[in-house]
């Protein structure tokens, strides 16, 4: 009989767990335990260490997914031994000693680079007005004002970081979502991310940064896919 995976869903910058909330649905209609992380963004090591922490929490074996920011994340949650798997989502995917910040600038700038304004306390922000064109193109207008207004801050110390140790994709089985028209993280990046960690699949997608929401059923079904493949 199949041991059921569980599934914990990590957001990137200027997001939340709501981010995620066409694809709760699909995945818990499939039986799956899901939970999605609340990230204090704060510092880098922080969000692994409290991702690492629902790993443990859920004692069973999981599979972690992550948009974004998320991506650095789960590179470093995904070293808990119960993490059977990754999903990266138009994400980063860093080798050691690897930050985003610095991992953006492999590239010229993207449109969503220069959409980043400093907040009080050293965190960053989205410019409000351009929230939707930047990071949720292909969004619903009403779910791109809600993600635009509730988004969360990130400190820029997280976000310019480098990634200790080394990154959980080097041993466990990967998958990759690149999105083609993204203006946060170059496409090419993506791609180029997707070839290093040798995805098991590489999905390309039409649209922009915030797939999870503007292309939910196809971010699903490859986050099912990975979770299939990996019980037993």
């Amino acid at each position: 009989m199949k041991t059921k995976i569980n599934i914990v869903l990590v957001h990137g910058a200027f997001g939340d767990g709501s981010h995620w909330k066409y694809v709760i649905p699909a995945l818990a209609a499939k039986g799956y335990q899901v939970r999605a992380m609340q990230l204090p963004l704060s510092a880098l090591n922080e969000d692994i260490q409290r991702t690492s922490d629902m790993v443990a929490a859920l004692d069973g074996p999981t599979l972690l997914v992550g948009h974004s920011y998320g991506g650095m994340v789960i590179s470093g949650a995904g070293n808990h031994p119960n993490v059977k798997g990754l999903v990266y989502i138009a994400a980063f995917a860093p080798d050691e000693n690897e930050a985003a910040g610095g991992l953006l600038q492999l590239r010229p700038a993207t449109e969503g680079a220069t959409a980043v304004a400093p907040g009080p306390s050293g965190y960053l922000y989205l410019d409000y007005s351009k929230y939707a064109q930047v990071f949720a193109e292909g969004v619903t207008d009403d779910d791109a004002v809600v993600m635009a207004t509730s988004q969360k801050p990130i400190n820029g110390a997280a976000f310019g970081a480098p990634f200790s140790g080394a990154p959980a994709w080097k041993i466990k089985p990967s998958w990759y979502q690149v999105s083609n028209n993204d203006k946060m993280i170059q496409p090419e990046t993506q791609a180029w991310f997707a070839e290093r960690i040798k995805a098991v699949k590489t999905l390309r997608l039409d649209t922009g940064h915030a797939s999870m929401a503007s292309q939910s059923a196809e971010v699903s079904a490859l986050i099912l896919e990975a979770a299939e493949s990996l019980e037993n």
